[in-house]
């Protein structure tokens, strides 16, 4: 992680003597109008609606969803990112955190995933998570859900939200598609999208909304979201992103929204600190 952020400085400099300024890797937008109290919200009028769902262990292992049950020491990894995430979002009052990469197969999904079950085991903290990748949704299989869900029809206005969402025990929400669509972008710009995010926070009244969103650097359905999206995180994958593609979704984000920083997935060398585990 030291090393890409290096090399993402070092980018960032060479920008700078040539006249171009970098981009800061937290930036205050303006003055949110949001409660920053950390106490937790009271949980919203659809919770007891929403139909239990409880992951197949074995599909969850296989898709690497290692927060699920904590029995691969990695969660200890999404536990930390975690706890950085609510403090920062928290002192900040966000509540909506999008997670995207430069390119597909970067593992943007797992982290979102894993980030979603690390917060559920906060009793304290009501988190929803919602597959926005309306092209190729992937949250739905990674969990082992089939039931038919369309997150498109969800922005749309056209599907209730007690038909798309599951709830993981009393902490976590989740919101899939089972198949994608071609006109991702224009109904991510619709005013009904707004209209149906409003909804979202008004009937569940999460303290953490995680939107596991497309790669940027493949059409423009990102930057179609960003307006309603507090921070982002972007995942970058060992030895597939290009330190120019990292730095330039980085740029874009930075203009936009607040950029919580860049994870490095797929690193194949943990580093000798955790021989503890």
């Amino acid at each position: 992680m030291e090393r890409i952020q290096a090399a993402i400085q070092k980018a960032k400099e060479h920008r700078s003597s040539v006249g171009t300024a970098g981009a800061p890797q937290v930036r205050q937008a303006k003055p949110l109008a949001r409660d920053r109290s950390s106490a937790p919200r009271v949980p919203g009028p659809i919770w007891p609606e929403l139909k239990p769902f409880d992951p197949d262990p074995a599909v969850m292992r296989a898709n690497r969803i290692v927060s699920y049950d904590r029995s691969d020491p990695a969660h200890a990894t999404f536990d930390m990112m975690r706890t950085k995430a609510l403090r920062m979002m928290r002192e900040n009052g966000w509540t909506s955190l999008g997670v995207t990469s430069p390119t597909a197969a970067c593992g943007k999904t797992t982290v979102s995933l894993n980030l979603a079950f690390s917060l559920a085991h906060q009793p304290d903290t009501r988190t929803v998570l919602m597959d926005i990748d309306l092209r190729r949704p992937a949250v739905a299989h990674h969990i082992g859900l089939t039931e038919p869900q369309s997150m498109a029809s969800v922005l749309q206005g056209t599907r209730e939200l007690t038909e798309n969402f599951v709830r993981y025990g009393e902490t976590l929400a989740i919101g899939t598609s089972t198949r994608g669509v071609r006109s991702a972008s224009e109904i991510l710009q619709h005013s009904s999208t707004g209209r149906m995010l409003t909804a979202v926070k008004a009937q569940f009244r999460p303290d953490v909304i995680i939107y596991d969103l497309p790669p940027m650097l493949v059409n423009d359905d990102v930057m179609a979201f960003l307006p309603h999206v507090d921070c982002v995180l972007l995942v970058a994958a060992a030895e597939r992103s290009r330190l120019d593609e990292i730095d330039k979704c980085e740029q874009d984000l930075a203009e936009q929204t607040n950029v919580l920083g860049v994870i490095l997935n797929k690193c194949r060398y943990p580093g000798e600190e955790y021989g503890y585990y």
